[in-house]
């Protein structure tokens, strides 16, 4: 990036410092590339990024790949007598090892899941006269299909996109409310100096005229009272300006710290120009609001949930409902060939089924409190909606004032430093006294500052309208970001 200014210098200890003269522009620009809001920002947009790629890896097949290896059981076991019910305890040693290879795939309409699997078994039973057999199931599908319950995945493939889309859409508004907080911190600064440098030049315009009213005074042209009204007028400007050093140390400190820079850079601000004759229209802020911000996903995100919810309780009530179906190949054989010579078909088929008999209305309570919650989330998204137009109406109608408020002041600045010039010309002829030119000169000091408060206030509420409705109305473009770039750094 590059800078008005760039000067390298050494302190006394010889510790290097850097000194930068930055304009606005610039402080919000260093401020979203290295402050550490700008870092927690894109670590929020980077965690919601995985969420939803964690999302779409649901809807794709998966290859799984088990494995149980050297199962060794060398026990007594229970044996029962098919004959006489007598249970006995054999001595059982076998080692089990078994691999299966399956390919599952999600069913996000339904809410099953279906699987292709291959599998092989063995089994060593070592005090046997066979030592070895082999099961394999060489090709098999399994579908598992809840009947009557919720469907988490659908609901999923709903709300996830949206809750990117929001992610989105939250890390330009940080980025917004980066640029937010930089403006009253860089024109806090900004007025710190401008104070100092005019406590500075009054000082030194205030001893040339202290020492011009003394000699006045010693021929007898002004009395007593105009040399100590410069006298003390002096001292009160050069405790003015130990104030100011300090108030300036502290608040550059509060920005250099946000901006994430270290005590071996100074700042050096820059005054920015008028800012530009633009009117907003209420009716295009509204519109890009809802367009481009997150309030919009916001508010259906809430209402999807308040409906999930109100799904979850009226699937969960009632009977549920399993089904299991399995169809494919099987053999065994105590070789490995054999165990997969001249397969049988097989078929499992299984529906379980649950039915609460008794439960003091439980579900239908869960129902209807799910269902209240859903009547209360939609009366408060009714009133948010209306709060935020509000909102929105108030900061257009600020900031379309706050354009006049700006030229007026900066015309009073222009006003109040000719007529302190005027009166200090005048002072020097010996036309007015020292009241009259203190009178001039805290009218000077005081346009000056409320130029520089304006002029804050203007990009302050032209950067909170942008926030609001992520669009820039000076490029007349929506704001954006480079998301894929974030992602593969």
């Amino acid at each position: 990036m590059a800078f008005a200014l760039l000067i390298i210098s050494w302190d006394n200890s010889y510790a290097q410092k850097i000194k930068l003269r930055i304009s606005l522009e610039e402080a919000i620009e260093i401020a979203k590339d290295q402050s550490p809001s700008a870092l927690v920002a894109k670590h929020n947009f980077l965690a919601s990024y995985w969420q939803f790629r964690a999302f779409r890896a649901q809807l794709l097949p998966s290859l799984n790949l088990s494995a149980t290896l050297g199962n060794y059981n060398r026990s007594l076991v229970p044996l029962q007598n098919s004959e006489t019910g007598e249970i006995n305890y054999v001595a059982n040693n076998n080692l089990k090892n078994s691999l299966s290879l399956s390919i599952d795939q999600n069913i996000a309409l339904t809410g099953g899941r279906i699987s292709l699997f291959t599998s092989l078994y063995r089994l060593d039973q070592f005090n046997s006269e066979t030592p070895a057999m082999y099961n394999s199931q060489p090709l098999n599908i399994t579908y598992i299909q809840p009947l009557r319950t919720y469907n988490n995945l659908k609901w999923d493939k709903v709300t996830e996109p949206k809750r990117y889309e929001r992610a989105k859409r939250r890390y330009l508004e940080q980025m917004e409310n980066i640029t937010g907080n930089v403006i009253p911190l860089y024109f806090d600064v900004l007025q710190a100096q401008q104070r100092l440098a005019m406590s500075s030049k009054n000082y030194d315009n205030t001893v040339s005229l202290y020492k011009l009213t003394k000699e006045r005074f010693e021929r007898g042209m002004v009395s007593k009272n105009d040399v100590l009204q410069l006298e003390l007028r002096m001292i009160n400007e050069n405790l003015s300006i130990n104030d100011h050093k300090l108030t300036l140390d502290m608040r550059m400190l509060r920005l250099k710290t946000f901006m994430g820079y270290n005590e071996h850079v100074e700042l050096e601000l820059e005054v920015p120009d008028s800012g530009p004759e633009i009117t907003l229209n209420f009716d295009e802020v509204l519109d890009k609001a809802y367009k481009n911000s997150s309030f919009l996903l916001d508010n259906e995100l809430n209402l999807l949930s308040a409906e999930q919810e109100v799904e979850r309780n009226r699937a969960n009530t009632g009977i549920q409902a399993n089904l299991n179906a399995q169809f494919g190949l099987t053999q065994q054989g105590d070789e490995l060939g054999t165990a997969y010579s001249n397969p049988m078909d097989q078929q499992i088929i299984s529906l379980g089924l649950r039915l609460p008999i008794i439960d003091w209305g439980l579900g239908k309570g869960r129902v209807k409190m799910a269902r209240s919650r859903q009547e209360l989330i939609k009366a408060q998204v009714d009133q948010e909606f209306n709060e935020f137009k509000q909102n929105v109406f108030i900061k257009v109608i600020q900031f379309n004032n706050q354009v006049e408020q700006c030229n007026l002041s900066s015309r009073a600045d222009s006003i109040a430093r000719e007529r302190y010039e005027n009166a200090r010309q005048r002072f020097l002829d010996g036309t007015i006294g020292v009241t009259e030119l203190n009178n001039a000169q805290n009218e000077k000091d005081q346009a000056s500052n409320r130029y520089i408060n304006d002029l804050g206030n203007f990009w302050q509420y032209y950067f909170n309208i942008r926030r609001m409705s992520l669009y820039d109305y000076l490029k007349r473009e929506d704001l954006s970001a480079e998301f894929d770039k974030m992602v593969d750094n």
